[in-house]
């Protein structure tokens, strides 16, 4: 039986002398495989164009690459899973920059000076009872 050229193929890709790193925010965790290349990104399968369609995403995805201005050297490999696109989006450059820092260790000044290396432990905030969210009251009525 034949695939219809309208499903998205899984891509069959060859990361075996890659370096591994897990990215994490909010609630998304993304296992990030990056090896020397030419400059193309995979997410669960997908380029990254077709997962991501908001542009702020796109750019914020490829920042690590920017900042060390090596845009086109290194292909990356990622699933992700769990939270928002935002969320994941986050969790990826997380995943990037810590892989990064195992092919040349003397770019940790620069992206840690960008905050990229570090987790960022932002998460929302549990509700509480008596509470509409987790600091807004119900409305007050006086009679």
């Amino acid at each position: 039986m034949e695939s219809s050229p309208n499903k998205a193929e899984k891509i069959k890709l060859d990361f075996k002398d890659s370096k591994y790193a897990t990215g994490r925010r909010k609630t998304s965790i993304a296992k990030i495989w990056l090896k020397k290349g030419s400059g193309k990104i995979y997410v669960n399968g997908k380029n990254y164009g077709d997962y991501f369609k908001r542009e702020n995403h796109k750019m914020q995805l490829l920042r690590p690459f920017e900042i060390i201005s090596q845009p086109t050297n290194y292909d990356v490999k990622c699933n992700v899973k769990g939270g928002g696109l935002t969320g994941q989006v986050g969790a990826m450059v997380h995943g990037i920059s810590k892989a990064l820092l195992m092919f040349d260790a003397e770019l940790k000044s620069t992206l840690k000076k960008e905050k990229l290396t570090t987790r960022d432990s932002r998460s929302v905030e549990r509700k509480k009872y008596g509470h509409r969210k987790a600091r807004r009251s119900f409305q007050f009525s006086k009679r």
